[in-house]
């Protein structure tokens, strides 16, 4: 018998309560706030493992945190302690292909020149690394292609907006139902098309880092669940602009007075960005859908089955999307480099 850690012991416990509780729950309204938790991580609450709700138990337990200055702020940082540690940054330098030699990976191709690594480690999207980065090689190809044909997450469109004017009545996280829960959902993972009506998640940063925008200003984003590129064949450049008017639209009526005249900076983020700007397969916001069997250790493994210093990190990666799943990745990953690296030193 193996004894279960107190950590996963705790889990385990805050799951069946949520199981109890959310069987007790007969409030349609109560029933949408302690289910939609897992589409933070791109998973459809009526489709996904219920483990995805102890996102809500461990936000009310750990807290949910911010750092001052952004998530650019914070990036800005791990830069810095990178390149203490003599690492180096190359910025606009994407990767054209990953090389092999003997079954492993000996380097990168950046701009038409080759450049050799012991290690390659790719935090791009794992159905580009296969396809396009390593589409040369059979590898490549076969798990590419197998990639390519799972489940993804749905998209998201996403409107980053300032304000001439400070609203304090706006908290810094809003959750923001439609008029419809389960159909909308869906009809957000299965398309065909794009839903009249949205649910949306404002944020309001500004809110805990006045930082963020000029003095007097206000910084937000609203993003909205859509469906991904193969599941609703929409022209973004026609209906973007068009559902921007909708949403800032909606959020003037109902939650920001005076959000048009008020309006100072407007730019939008939608599926074909996702494509076209992160490399993300389908345009999907989180990568592979985490349903059961392709969460957690179902997701891509950390490091390659069959090359042996090629690793992954990122949402599509074990543990999972989000933040704290990316994050849990990278850590996962770099302790096998550090570990793969100590047994060939």
């Amino acid at each position: 018998m193996v004894k279960a850690a107190p950590e996963l012991m705790r889990l385990q416990a805050w799951r069946s309560v949520y199981d109890k509780v959310a069987g007790y729950i007969q409030d349609e309204h109560l029933r949408q706030a302690f289910s939609f938790h897992s589409l933070l991580v791109g998973g459809n609450p009526f489709a996904t493992s219920s483990i995805y709700a102890l996102i809500h138990a461990l936000e009310r337990r750990w807290g949910v945190w911010f750092p001052r200055g952004g998530t650019g702020a914070l990036i800005h940082a791990m830069v810095r302690l990178f390149q203490d540690l003599g690492g180096e940054i190359r910025l606009n330098s994407p990767v054209e292909r990953i090389t092999l030699a003997n079954g492993r990976a000996d380097g990168v191709v950046v701009g038409g020149q080759a450049l050799a690594f012991d290690m390659v480690a790719s935090n791009a999207d794992v159905v580009h690394t296969y396809q396009r980065l390593l589409g040369q090689e059979p590898r490549g190809r076969k798990e590419g292609a197998r990639l390519a044909a799972k489940r993804h997450s749905m998209s998201l469109f996403v409107i980053y907006f300032g304000l001439k004017r400070v609203h304090p009545e706006v908290r810094h996280h809003t959750v923001l139902f439609g008029p419809r829960y389960r159909e909308l959902i869906g009809e957000i993972f299965k398309g065909p098309d794009l839903p009249e009506d949205f649910s949306l998640y404002l944020h309001a940063p500004t809110r805990t880092d006045p930082s963020l925008a000029p003095e007097g200003c206000d910084a937000f984003y609203v993003l909205a669940p859509v469906p991904h590129l193969a599941s609703a064949d929409i022209d973004w450049a026609v209906e973007g602009p068009r559902y921007r008017d909708r949403v800032l639209a909606y959020l003037e009526q109902h939650y920001i007075p005076g959000l048009t005249a008020d309006l100072d900076t407007c730019r939008i983020f939608t599926p074909v960005d996702f494509r076209d700007q992160l490399n993300a397969h389908q345009g999907s916001a989180f990568s592979l859908e985490p349903i059961l069997t392709q969460s957690a250790y179902f997701r891509v493994h950390n490091r390659d089955d069959q090359i042996p210093n090629l690793y992954f990190v990122g949402a599509g990666t074990h543990p999972g999307a989000g933040v704290p799943g990316v994050v849990g990745s990278a850590k996962a990953t770099a302790g096998l480099m550090i570990e793969d690296a100590g047994r060939t030193a």
